[in-house]
């Protein structure tokens, strides 16, 4: 069988020449590369393993030369004690609606 021709697998054609890629999907991959690149730059990440911490997760703070960050996994392999440790917040935290109590 000719490689240009579609094959049949399961009664599902597969084609083996790629289709041109139109712009609108050049588009969308440009601002899904841009979305994400401005997401994992908005992120900390744990100084040792540089996994994102999830909400909930208690993070750990080290001095030096510079602050790091690190997670509580990573946490058990470190021998000195963190200047302070803290509980990840979901990223909405305080933009909250309160309610208050109404003026009689």
């Amino acid at each position: 069988m000719d490689e240009s021709r579609s094959r049949s697998l399961g009664g599902e054609n597969l084609s083996t020449m790629s289709e041109p890629v139109t712009h609108v999907e050049q588009l969308e991959r440009v601002l899904l590369r841009r979305g994400l690149g401005a997401l994992t730059a908005d992120r900390t990440s744990c100084a040792d393993c540089g996994r994102t911490p999830l909400t909930g997760e208690h993070v750990h703070l080290y001095g030096g030369r510079t602050e790091r960050i690190v997670c509580e996994l990573c946490r058990a392999h470190r021998c000195e004690a963190p200047i302070a440790s803290e509980l990840v917040r979901h990223c909405e935290h305080g933009h909250t609606v309160r309610l208050t109590a109404r003026a009689a």
